[in-house]
């Protein structure tokens, strides 16, 4: 096989005309230039330059060579421009992993702001409702994940979790419940109801479960559903009372109030997952930047 880096050398000395031409481009000695393509000859089995009075000239497997040289060189080129507008954050992808109640309040304005400061960067929203998204993370299927965990979960190895927001969970209660007229609600008030589920089993339930059982009692589901839109209107029917955490309550029922919990306020955490190997890319960089701020507004 030829050696790529030694036709280059060719090619510098068939453009010059010269080996001392070439060198002195270069940056060789003469005797390093010669050595460069006798070896390069070695490894073709065929001359590959000729003399010509104080000059050399390339043979036909000299310009055969000379010219694949100089395409390997432009790919090259290109290679290391692509190379440096990826690490700048100037190209790339960005494969996310979200779910769907931070999608309009959280990651649209994130990715909005994302496309203004890298144009030229790709961006891909996948919805993950109801699974867990944080091994595509892992397998490097994703470069993002918005998740949400407890800080009693085990971290996992090389991926790197950033608190965006804790998402406290509201009463949602049918208009004219007895419990409407209170500004806040003891979460101990709410165990003799009949509860309609907001959140499939996973981490977002999670929180609902130890806060009912840190208030002494099981909420008694009769009624499931897994979004939120579907658990207001079965709130709002008046099949029972629910919990939804406040970015799941951005678009509201007619038929429910709304009411804040406490002794304990259900929380549910969320979380910004990348892997660690990708942290010094700016466009990633930038996402949790932005991502980090739309969860302050």
């Amino acid at each position: 096989m030829v050696d790529v880096r030694r036709m280059q050398v060719l090619r510098a000395v068939v453009t010059s005309g010269s080996v001392t031409a070439a060198a002195a481009h270069l940056g060789y000695t003469p005797s390093a230039v010669s050595q460069q393509v006798a070896a390069l000859e070695k490894e073709a089995g065929i001359a590959l330059l000729e003399r010509v009075g104080r000059g050399v000239q390339p043979t036909a497997a000299g310009r055969l060579l000379t010219g694949y040289a100089a395409i390997i060189g432009q790919h090259v080129a290109e290679a290391e421009t692509a190379l440096a507008d990826l690490r700048a954050g100037r190209t790339g992808r960005l494969a996310i992993r979200y779910f769907a109640s931070v999608g309009p309040a959280l990651l649209a304005p994130a990715l909005a702001r994302l496309r203004h400061e890298h144009p030229g960067v790709t961006i891909a929203p996948k919805l993950t409702d109801p699974n867990d998204p944080l091994p595509d993370v892992e397998q490097g299927n994703a470069d993002l994940a918005i998740v949400v965990r407890r800080t009693s979960d085990e971290g996992r190895q090389g991926i790197r979790l950033m608190h965006l927001l804790d998402d406290a969970y509201q009463a949602v209660l049918p208009t004219g419940h007895p419990l409407a007229g209170r500004r806040m609600i003891d979460l101990a008030d709410l165990a003799g109801e009949p509860w309609v589920g907001s959140e499939p089993p996973g981490p977002c339930l999670e929180p609902i479960i130890d806060a009912c059982a840190a208030a002494g009692f099981n909420p008694d589901f009769v009624a499931k559903s897994e979004d939120y839109a579907t658990a207001q209107g079965f709130v709002a029917a008046g099949l029972g009372i629910s919990l939804i955490p406040r970015l799941g309550l951005s678009t509201r029922h007619p038929g429910v109030t709304i009411r804040p919990v406490r002794r304990p306020e259900p929380v549910r955490t969320i979380y910004a997952a990348v892997r660690e190997i990708s942290l010094d890319q700016p466009a990633l960089r930038a996402l949790i930047d932005a991502l980090m701020d739309a969860a302050k507004v």
